[in-house]
C-alpha cells in the first residue's frame, strides 16, 4: 500500500483550493513563466502573484530561479502525482459503487420491460 505523508498533501490541496494558483499551474503546463507573465491574466500586482506562487512552492508544486532581476517559474509536477494517487483510492471506490449501481438499474428496466411485455399480451 501506497505511505502518504498528511503534511505534503495537505501542502498540495491547500494550494490547489484556490482557483488563481489552479490557474497559474495550469498556465505553467505550457512551459515556463516569469511571475510577470503570471500576474498578467489576474490583473494582480507583482506582489500578490509572489504570494500565490509562494504557496505552490511551500507545496512542492512550482520551482521559481531567478535570472538577473526577473523570476521563472517551472511546474514541479511530482507532487501532483502523489496527491492523484490519493484521490484515485476514491475513484476506485466511486467505480466500483456506480458499477454496482448500473447493475441494479439493469435488472429494474429489465423486470420492468419483462413486466410490460406480459401485460400487453394478456
Amino acid at each position: 500500500m501506497v505511505e502518504f505523508h498528511t503534511s505534503h498533501l495537505d501542502a498540495v490541496f491547500h494550494a490547489l483550493s484556490d482557483p488563481t494558483r489552479r490557474a497559474i499551474l495550469q498556465r505553467l503546463t505550457a512551459g515556463e513563466h516569469s511571475v510577470s507573465d503570471l500576474a498578467t491574466p489576474f490583473q494582480m500586482s507583482l506582489a500578490g502573484a509572489s504570494k500565490h506562487i509562494k504557496v505552490l512552492e511551500s507545496a512542492g508544486l512550482v520551482r521559481r530561479r531567478i535570472e538577473g532581476r526577473t523570476h521563472i517559474c517551472q511546474l514541479e509536477a511530482a507532487k501532483l502525482a502523489q496527491a492523484q494517487q490519493w484521490l484515485s483510492t476514491y475513484e476506485k471506490f466511486w467505480t466500483a459503487r456506480l458499477d454496482d449501481l448500473e447493475a441494479i438499474l439493469r435488472q429494474e428496466d429489465a423486470a420492468a420491460s419483462k413486466s410490460a411485455t406480459g401485460k400487453g399480451g394478456e
